[in-house]
């Protein structure tokens, strides 16, 4: 009987030491450390700030060749699709009746000096013998009238013989301009007609060349409103400085200008005709074809750019962004981001140079957790290029 007492002894004795190292366990495995997040420091940098609009090339020149007198042509002067210069003949009409209309208009030119030169020696003649009464002051005034009105016939018979030189002139239709003929549309033997509404051929001039692009009033406004306060600062002058991309992806060489604002906005669109001025020293553009434009906007010293994956956005479509304070706590924020620039959001507000912000491991906190934070060195701030915002503004 004595063994039960000694067994329970044994029993209490073996339970509080399984008690006892229990919790030495839990003293020694304590609470579990704050989990670690990647985190960047913001900071405040300098940016170029431009937005890319779609576009198509328009020719800076036009020339619709049409005749200015009628007649059969009788020579093309051109090659077709060919560069031509100012001045270079392109179309021979058949001069041979405007050069007839030139001999019968010097003819009569002669005629008319003949009888000019006849009336003012009739009228010199009178104006002697009126004084001595040898004809009557009538007579003197006939003559003197008659030579009057034959010097008006020569000066009538000398414009006519103008006339019909400019008119011979233009039996060989010349370039008004420098650039690139298309396709004639005529040939040797057409009659043509100086009052014709189909064109002969048509003149691009290539270089330089336009390209016109269409942006949102609003945007436009808010740039206008930026660059008057000092928000933005110009990068070359007055003028905003454009890049090209061509059809195939590649990149034009050549930097335009803006050159023109449309003062008219598109009522059904809302949108405003922009165009630019690009050389063209290779004739590689031509009009019609589809481009995108990548503008200059402007300069701003204090842009703040943060990793796109850092800005989250919640049930409401706003932009958030988690800030982790120094003792470690997370901030939910709420951030108005303006534009993409390449893999990073440009913040408009809601954040502040010094800002902590996560830019990974969201699952492992909650908003107002303890978190550990580890600077991420491969995603710090460098200075920007362009930032560059794809469609309109």
């Amino acid at each position: 009987m004595s063994s039960r007492p000694l067994m329970n002894r044994t029993l209490a004795l073996c339970a509080a030491v399984t008690l006892a190292s229990c919790g030495a366990k839990e003293e020694v495995r304590g609470a579990p450390p704050a989990p670690e997040v990647a985190v960047q420091t913001v900071a405040a940098q300098a940016a170029s700030l431009s937005v890319t609009l779609p576009g198509r090339t328009a020719a800076y020149r036009v020339a619709e060749i049409r005749p200015q007198v009628s007649g059969i042509i009788l020579d093309r002067q051109f090659e077709e699709g060919a560069a031509v210069t100012e001045g270079q003949p392109l179309y021979l009409i058949d001069p041979a009746p405007y050069q007839a209309a030139v001999d019968s208009a010097a003819a009569t030119l002669d005629k008319a000096a003949a009888m000019a030169a006849a009336a003012k020696n009739r009228e010199a003649r009178f104006a002697k013998l009126v004084k001595m009464s040898g004809v009557s002051e009538q007579d003197y005034d006939d003559a003197s009238a008659t030579a009057k009105q034959a010097k008006a016939e020569v000066a009538l018979a000398r414009a006519a013989l103008e006339r019909a030189k400019i008119d011979l002139e233009r039996t060989e239709i010349k370039a008004p301009i420098e650039g690139r003929i298309g396709r004639t549309l005529v040939t040797r033997g057409a009659l043509v007609n100086a009052s014709q509404q189909e064109a002969l051929a048509v003149i691009h001039g290539l270089d330089p060349i336009y390209v016109d692009l269409a942006q949102s009033s609003a945007e436009l406004l808010r740039l206008k409103r930026k660059l008057a306060s000092g928000a933005l600062e110009t990068v070359e002058g007055d003028q905003l400085r454009v890049n090209l991309t061509l059809e195939d992806g590649a990149a034009y060489s050549q930097p335009g200008k803006l050159a023109l604002t449309e003062v008219n906005v598109e009522p059904q669109t809302g949108a405003v005709t922009l165009r630019a001025v690009f050389p063209n020293p290779d004739g590689l553009l031509l009009p019609g074809m589809f481009v995108r434009a990548e503008i200059v906007e402007g300069r701003r010293t204090d842009a703040i750019l943060v990793p796109q994956q850092a800005i989250t956005r919640n049930a409401l479509g706003e932009g958030i962004a988690y800030v982790v304070a120094s003792d470690g706590t997370v901030e939910e924020r709420r951030v108005d981001v303006d534009r993409a620039i390449g893999d990073k959001w440009l913040v408009a507000s809601g954040l502040k140079p010094g800002d902590r912000i996560v830019i990974e491991g969201f699952q492992r906190f909650r908003p107002g957790g303890k978190v550990t934070p580890v600077e991420n060195r491969s995603s710090a701030p460098q200075s920007a290029g362009a930032a560059n915002s794809s469609g309109l503004l």
